[in-house]
């Protein structure tokens, strides 16, 4: 149910077109929760029936015009109450790690280039969000809106440091030569 409550929290910040959510959600909420644009409006169009947001009246109404939403009041409430409760950490499931688990059974070969290609994505994502972090959290900005958005991102940091980190040693226990196969003991 986390989607419907990050369309809650973006449109609380401020009032958005479903286009406008969409380009929000790539540029923010995207990086740790993604969802299609499909997904976003079949959201707003359920959170809408719901009573928790509305489509704000257009000054000019005319064919074709996007519509705007705000959340209204059940839908702070329901945005509230939910930020509130209790949630059990969610397992990792990583298609990576599931196929060095494979590549200790049947070998490694290519599994070097996959771990490279993936540890530069990591060190992209991170020179991504510390220039951000640069430009979004200068010391100055310390409202505790600010501090909390900070501290999201600096997750988003400190979990792209920890998978280069393990990647790198990764590949440093992988070596230079694919392994082959080992039988697997029961």
């Amino acid at each position: 149910m986390s989607l419907p409550h990050a369309i809650l929290t973006a449109l609380l910040e401020k009032p958005s077109s479903g286009l406008e959510l969409t380009r929000r959600f790539d540029k923010s909420i995207g990086y740790f929760w993604s969802a299609t644009h499909q997904q976003i409006y079949r959201e707003l169009a359920k959170l809408e029936q719901s009573g928790f947001i509305r489509a704000l009246a257009a000054e000019a109404p005319a064919r074709g015009q996007k519509k705007e939403y705000e959340v209204l009041p059940a839908g702070r409430a329901e945005l509230t109450e939910w930020a509130a409760a209790a949630q059990d950490p969610k397992p990792m499931r990583d298609p990576l790690l599931l196929r060095m688990r494979a590549a200790a059974v049947v070998g490694t070969g290519g599994l070097r280039d996959e771990l490279e290609r993936h540890l530069a994505l990591h060190r992209d994502k991170l020179t991504m969000y510390q220039g951000i972090e640069a430009k979004d959290f200068p010391p100055e900005r310390d409202s505790e809106r600010d501090r909390l958005r900070h501290l999201v991102l600096r997750g988003g940091i400190e979990l792209e440091t920890f998978w280069i980190g393990w990647l790198t040693e990764a590949l440093d226990t992988l070596g230079e030569e694919p392994v082959d196969a080992q039988p697997v003991e029961a």
